[in-house]
């Protein structure tokens, strides 16, 4: 209102009230960006990058319809693999598995929210200016950097729920595991197993499940940074303008 105000009382010193009017709309962005504001822009810009990551990946075939983020055997699983004419319905149990491991992390992923979103709060930026100005996903990788250990702790006791939950078929990905890999353990110990040199496997897949997860949801975080960074219309409050529209000018 004080803006206007001055604005209708000094047109006549201007050529224009238009011009008035522009300079006025403007001065908000002349005020510099205070560190506080770059510290709360970085914590919003992961914030909103969180809550689009987990809308994308906690949906169904949210990571099984990702060519690069879709859960496939765990590598200690290769075994079963290559001896999967051994196992009577190898393949289809082996199709089973894949699904239900990314049921399960789709699943576990939902989630994910309140967890990030506690560990950015908690988080302090020294540098924040740095970090800002930095690499496209400066952000992302500061947070995976200082939290993904505290992170993965508070996170796969969810992976683990989700693991003993019936979300395929009625049967939990736990009861799918055990069906192919006890199949395959069962041919590998017995005598013609070992003369052929079988190994027995034996996998975490709360660990497999938890990392891989992570590892996704940390990367849909990075594009969701790099979109905040360089493209406007990503930016979606007041603050994110006013602390990204900084890059605009380098």
């Amino acid at each position: 209102m004080k803006k206007i105000l001055i604005a209708l009382i000094t047109c006549v010193s201007f050529t224009s009230c238009a011009e008035l009017l522009q300079i006025v709309s403007q001065t908000p962005t002349t005020i510099p960006v205070t560190n506080a504001e770059n510290i709360l822009g970085l914590k919003s810009s992961l914030d909103v990058g969180i809550e689009k990551a987990v809308g994308f990946l906690g949906i169904e075939n949210g990571f099984f319809n990702d060519a690069v983020l879709k859960l496939l055997l765990p590598p200690e699983a290769k075994p079963i693999i290559d001896n999967l004419k051994l196992i009577p319905g190898g393949q289809e149990l082996v199709n089973k598995a894949v699904l239900s491991l990314n049921r399960s992390a789709e699943d576990a992923v939902k989630e994910a929210t309140p967890i990030f979103k506690n560990a950015i709060r908690n988080m302090t930026i020294n540098d924040a200016v740095g970090i800002l100005f930095g690499g496209e996903n400066a952000a992302t990788q500061y947070l995976r950097t200082n939290t993904f250990n505290d992170l993965k702790s508070a996170f796969a006791p969810k992976v683990k729920e989700s693991l003993g939950k019936p979300l395929l078929a009625n049967f939990s990905t736990n009861e799918t595991w055990d069906l192919l890999s006890n199949g395959y353990n069962s041919i590998a110990s017995t005598p013609i197993g070992l003369i052929a040199g079988l190994k027995t496997v034996n996998v975490n897949l709360e660990q497999y499940v938890t990392e891989k997860a992570l590892d996704a949801l940390f990367l849909k975080v990075a594009q969701e940074e790099k979109a905040i960074r360089t493209d406007p219309i990503a930016r979606v409050s007041t603050l994110l303008k006013r602390v990204f529209g900084q890059l605009d000018k380098k």
